[in-house]
């Protein structure tokens, strides 16, 4: 098989881990027990990356696959010389790999669908491969090099092949991404909707281009963000807003944002919505991308 071949054919069989509804049983199961007891508000807005900008899973990854293949590559190049450092490495990686498996878990119970099944695999994968390390630890305390090293190996293909699912699902899937990132919001005063349709008290959803925009008035002032919710699509114009708080609510996963500057109050958004300026002319409400 050539080399275009391969990947073609790596990218199908995740296709089809996604569209194995025998795993929605138990996906859903877990999906539930992980949102009872991350909850909503400080430990979901912690996992989810709430205060980062973006998701915290990924930027976590690192230190747990790091650690860990380099023990594998001590194990074989260093030998004795490196049998120190590999051991705690492979603690220091089963160590890191918790609050790594609890961001990614956070994540991934708000999925659904060819998603969640995909993600259910990607976390047996690294599951099964944590183990194998976790034996090859017990081996290396033993004195066993020549078995620890062969799990150590075994952990590591089983990460790869739960690391390509996670690659497929937030590049090919476009999970964690910013999913309003291709709206082109107006740089220049552009007109959305007529003054008299929007009361003090209310929302309202304004299309201009390829971007959606909820406008709320409170006070006398008219506030304006994007209406598509940056965690997973949705429609922030069918959220309920908070007059107290000035804050909407997504009706699909319950992030919650500010309507002044599209800031995330809490997750499992991580991405701050567009914000816009608003003003009134000739009776029409016009906005313009806020810099």
């Amino acid at each position: 098989m050539s080399g275009r071949g391969y990947v073609v054919g790596l990218h199908a069989s995740a296709e089809k881990l996604g569209g194995l509804e025998r795993l929605d049983a138990p996906a859903t199961a877990v999906a539930k027990a992980v949102q009872q007891v991350v909850g909503q508000g400080g430990l979901k807005d912690l996992l989810s990356g709430t205060r980062l900008g973006h998701p915290l899973h990924p930027l976590l990854t690192d230190i747990p696959i790091g650690t860990l293949a380099s023990a594998s590559v001590l194990d074989l190049l260093a030998k004795e010389r490196g049998e120190h450092a590999a051991d705690v490495l492979v603690a220091l990686g089963l160590l890191s790999a918790v609050p790594t498996a609890a961001a990614g878990a956070a994540d991934w119970s708000d999925s659904y669908g060819p998603d969640q099944r995909v993600g259910a695999v990607h976390a047996v994968a690294n599951v099964i491969g944590l183990g194998l390390y976790g034996w090859s630890l017990r081996a290396r305390r033993r004195g066993d090099r020549r078995t620890a090293t062969a799990l150590g190996l075994a952990g590591m293909t089983s990460m790869a092949v739960g690391g390509y699912l996670g690659g497929y699902l937030s590049h090919s899937r476009g999970v964690g991404v910013n999913n309003a990132f291709y709206q082109h919001a107006p740089e220049d005063w552009t007109a959305v909707l007529d003054e008299a349709e929007l009361q003090e008290g209310a929302s309202a959803r304004a299309v201009t281009g390829d971007a959606t925009v909820l406008l709320y008035r409170s006070n006398g002032h008219i506030h304006a963000i994007g209406s598509r919710c940056s965690h997973a699509g949705g429609p922030l114009d069918e959220g309920d807003v908070d007059p107290a708080s000035c804050t909407v609510t997504c009706p699909w996963h319950q992030s919650v944002f500010r309507l002044r500057d599209g800031g995330v109050v809490h997750g499992p958004a991580s991405v701050p919505q567009a914000t816009y300026e608003t003003r009134t002319h000739g009776g029409q409400i016009e906005i313009r991308l806020r810099r």
